[in-house]
């Protein structure tokens, strides 16, 4: 008995050691974080406020993106989207188009075969017909204006404006320029290194030749787009919109497109929504677009169509409030970007 006392206080004790060892409390380990993940890489160098848009880019192909804009710009409530890509990938195509009667960019883009990543409204117009310079394929479909009437001294008199253009050379490369089609055909376009120095109010410049304005020679280009006014020149602002006979709510905010390229040959194409009270978006004139371009480093610009006519389409979205009370205006030239 007495045996059996002294192994059953030795089995307890065991039993309590073991218990007592079993509640000692354990140090956590913390948990091993794991690498983060670096932020997508852009390809332009987005300026305060500029983010990524990756919902609307996750299908794109390395080279394109689109960028997102919605804070205070300059002091001023605004919203604005902006297409960048690489001019030099030859998987990407810039296509102007011109149609033979106005229709909504949102059309543009659904009606075009292939695969489309972006649509943005073209140049200026009026009853169906185009103002400003569509080529596309090496043929020009419609010349930039090549006069305009002025009051001069009380009398309508005839100006003949060199007004600005984007488009692509040869070999690929994006170039702009003021521009004017020479004689009675399309395709006979001369470029020159300023514009011809027109002055609403002042007596008409002489109609350009391929002598005048100094300095012209023959603008030789694949597609092409026209607009008004030059908004940035080698890297400066230079808003010519005097000399381009150009004022529609020049200095008033509205609705804004425009399209340019950097010193990398990255094409950038930006819309600016406005007319939009409802929101807070007024839009921006065009020192502010040009600054915003600038800022986006453009180092040429072109303003083209804007106000109610302003309108980008990705992804098979519009992603500007027109400025039509909300309704599309329909249009007669356009910019597609595509796959090639």
């Amino acid at each position: 008995m007495k045996r059996f006392t002294y192994y059953l206080l030795i089995s307890l004790s065991i039993l309590a050691g073991c218990t007592k060892s079993n509640n000692t409390p354990v140090t956590p380990v913390p948990p091993v974080n794991p690498t983060p993940t670096p932020p997508p890489t852009t390809l332009l160098t987005l300026p305060a406020g500029w983010k990524l848009s990756t919902l609307l880019t996750a299908s794109f192909p390395s080279g394109i993106q689109l960028y997102f804009f919605d804070t205070l710009y300059l002091g001023k409530k605004t919203k604005a989207f902006c297409l960048a890509y690489d001019s030099k990938k030859t998987n990407f195509e810039f296509k102007p188009v011109l149609a033979a009667a106005a229709k909504k960019p949102s059309d543009f883009y659904k009606e075009e075969p292939g695969v489309v990543y972006a649509c943005i409204n073209g140049g200026f117009y009026g009853s169906n017909q185009s103002y400003s310079m569509v080529q596309y394929n090496n043929t020009v479909l419609s010349a930039n204006i090549k006069s305009v009437s002025r009051a001069l001294n009380g009398v309508n008199t005839a100006y003949y404006p060199t007004r600005a253009a984007f488009g692509m050379n040869a070999s690929g490369e994006p170039v702009s320029a003021w521009i004017y089609h020479v004689g009675a055909g399309l395709n006979d376009v001369y470029s020159y290194p300023a514009p011809s120095p027109n002055a609403e109010g002042s007596a008409p410049q002489a109609e350009p030749t391929a002598l005048f304005p100094v300095g012209g020679s023959r603008w030789v280009t694949t597609a092409a787009i026209g607009g008004s006014p030059m908004l940035i020149r080698n890297g400066t602002i230079q808003i010519s919109d005097v000399a381009e006979l150009i004022n529609i709510n020049n200095t008033t905010s509205r609705p804004r497109s425009a399209i340019g390229a950097n010193s990398s040959g990255l094409v950038i194409v930006l819309a600016v929504e406005g007319d939009n009270t409802s929101a807070g978006y007024a839009g921006m004139n065009l020192a502010e677009l040009a600054a915003m371009l600038k800022d986006l480093s453009c180092t040429n610009a072109i303003n083209l169509d804007g106000g109610g006519s302003t309108s980008m389409v990705v992804g098979n979205q519009l992603l500007v409030r027109p400025g039509d009370n909300g309704v599309e205006r329909p249009v007669v030239s356009a910019v597609l970007i595509k796959q090639k």
